[in-house]
């Protein structure tokens, strides 16, 4: 079933990728952006390339929040506090929030391949602090890039989706799911995002020292579905 997708950042690499990739999958997307006018230019050009009868439309991030179903929150970790802030009195009850964040030392200058602390225990559990009751949340997709997501080609990625509501996580898993390659896994309670956050600053590393784009990871033992 299609739901109403907002983008939070979606005029980034990763938030634009992830358009893409749900839009082709027939999700109805809403790109949302500080400014409504560079959110409408990127949710054209998606029109454009994917072509048919995709629905994508770009908003102002709140206007985005305040009109979806599901919000999958790609901006840097410097701007989410500021953000979820903004739209606390936005959310419509019953909202699924999917947090991508991850808090690179990059956000504040620092390696990309470290995480900063904090003080919730990861981004995830911030952000959950930052949300309105009736408003679920999952952490998933953190581990898979921009790189990744751009272009066609499966992903080859295994996503880990940790949350304490169950109907978040369901949510969450389903949309990896609908992109090719992707393979969702329950990585447990919400908590565990601390861990799944610390994967993306090692993957990061790894591309670095064998110089791809696109590392991801794979677990072994665990049925297909």
């Amino acid at each position: 079933m299609a739901r109403r997708i907002a983008i939070l950042g979606g005029t980034g690499a990763e938030g634009s990728g992830l358009a893409c990739r749900l839009a082709k999958a027939g999700e109805e997307i809403v790109i949302g952006s500080r400014d409504a006018a560079r959110a409408q230019g990127t949710a054209k050009q998606l029109r454009e390339r994917i072509g048919g009868n995709v629905r994508i439309e770009g908003m102002d991030n709140l206007s985005a929040a305040g009109a979806c179903d599901v919000a999958v929150l790609t901006v840097p970790f410097s701007g989410a506090a500021a953000l979820l802030k903004q739209l606390k009195n936005v959310w419509k009850p019953g909202t699924i929030v999917i947090d991508t964040t991850v808090p690179l030392a990059a956000t504040v200058g620092g390696a990309a391949t470290r995480v900063l602390g904090v003080w919730q225990g990861s981004a995830a559990e911030q952000t959950k602090e930052l949300l309105p009751a009736g408003v679920s949340l999952a952490a998933a997709l953190q581990n898979l890039g921009a790189e990744l997501l751009a272009g066609d080609a499966p992903v080859e990625c295994d996503v880990l989706v940790c949350s304490d509501d169950e109907r978040a996580k369901q949510v969450a898993s389903e949309l990896v799911s609908k992109i090719p390659g992707a393979r969702a896994l329950n990585g447990g309670k919400l908590e565990n995002a601390r861990i799944v956050e610390s994967l993306t600053a090692l993957l990061i590393g790894l591309n670095l020292r064998y110089k791809v784009h696109g590392a991801g990871i794979r677990f072994t033992g665990l049925p297909s579905k």
